[in-house]
């Protein structure tokens, strides 16, 4: 008779956590101990993570936020501000005592819903598409890269070089003129923006693991990266760029030089990271060679009857983004902050 299954709070086991995380070949950078750790110090979120133990050994792990949506009510997500999630285990067993315990966790918290952010299905629950992920082997010689990405592309990454852009790696350094940038870009695209102090936070808590690639023209930064390293993987994350500056392919050139660095310190896979379908992110890395796959969040549905629809493209938030676009860039990054913690 197998052992029997024990769901404890993380804490109890928070010394092995990681340990747990880095051996296992489904888990992701967003499983890791430090990213509700950072998700604690910058938001105003209560994280309910656990761990399943059998005979006193971890076989699963399953991290979690409690986050208050607009216009009222909570939900449990795995992970906030993560491409992926959800649930992390060694057998089916596991599977289902933590899915269990996460369903009345719900319960007994009377929130709207339990998000899952699965990159495959792994449980009988209601599954949104809508989210895709990019990810694609490279090698170590950047020809071989180069001939992978498409002709036009390829030409994209080259102006770059005519137009005499250049790029550093670095870390705090280049925090508030990436900052600026992030910004920037991102009020442009009708999206509230985070606040520097989570982009600072990351930074500490990862250290190597997370860097800053800063593209420069004439002296001047004009785009840039915060990426992650995990295991194998390079993951450009938090970007932007200054709109003038897009006719010199900046962010082509940005991404490549990424590409390139990531092979040469022996990194094997460059994840672009999510995109909605029908959006300009989408086709970019599509214009990459880069083919897109199905990412599987999902729900445990409680007080709320249908799943929830937060894409920006529907017709009910288009008011709210073409009037963000139009603020003062001053006062998007004065009042994004305060409202993005509902949208994680």
């Amino acid at each position: 008779m197998p052992p029997e299954i024990k769901i404890e709070h993380f804490s109890s086991a928070e010394k092995t956590w990681d340990e747990y995380v880095l051996r296992h070949p489904q888990a992701t950078f967003f499983h890791l101990m430090g990213w509700q750790r950072v998700l604690e110090q910058t938001f105003p979120y209560r994280t309910f993570s656990c761990v399943a133990l059998r005979d006193g050994r971890i076989s699963g792990v399953l991290p979690l936020s409690l986050v208050r949506n607009l216009p009222f009510g909570q939900s449990l997500v795995s992970m906030p501000w993560g491409v992926y999630g959800g649930i992390c285990v060694d057998d089916d067993e596991t599977q289902s005592a933590l899915l269990n315990y996460a369903k009345t966790l719900a319960q007994q918290l009377g929130v709207r819903y339990l998000e899952l952010r699965h990159q495959a299905p792994c449980c009988d629950l209601p599954t949104t598409d809508l989210y895709v992920t990019f990810r694609k082997e490279i090698a170590r010689d950047p020809e071989i890269n180069m001939a992978a990405i498409p002709r036009n592309q390829r030409r994209m990454i080259r102006q770059g070089d005519k137009h005499g852009l250049t790029a550093q790696i670095g870390g705090e350094e280049f925090l508030k003129g990436f900052y600026y940038l992030y910004a920037h870009s991102v009020r442009n695209l009708g999206t509230p923006v985070f606040s520097m102090r989570f982009m600072a936070n990351l930074l500490r808590e990862f250290g190597p693991a997370c860097r800053i690639v800063a593209v420069f023209h004439e002296q001047q930064m004009v785009a840039g990266v915060m990426t992650f390293f995990f295991r194998d993987q390079v993951m450009p994350y938090y970007g932007g760029a200054l709109r003038h500056a897009l006719r010199y392919a900046v962010n082509d050139f940005m991404y490549w030089y990424l590409l390139c660095y990531g092979a040469e310190q022996g990194y094997r896979i460059f994840d672009f990271g999510r995109s909605k379908r029908g959006t300009g992110s989408y086709d970019f890395k599509r214009h990459w060679g880069f083919q897109p796959t199905p990412l599987a969040y999902q729900y445990h549905l409680v007080r709320q009857q249908t799943i929830p629809d937060q894409n920006p493209l529907n017709p009910r938030f288009a008011l709210a983004i073409q009037t963000w676009k139009r603020m003062p860039l001053w006062l998007s990054q004065w009042l994004g902050p305060k409202i993005v913690r509902f949208f994680p």
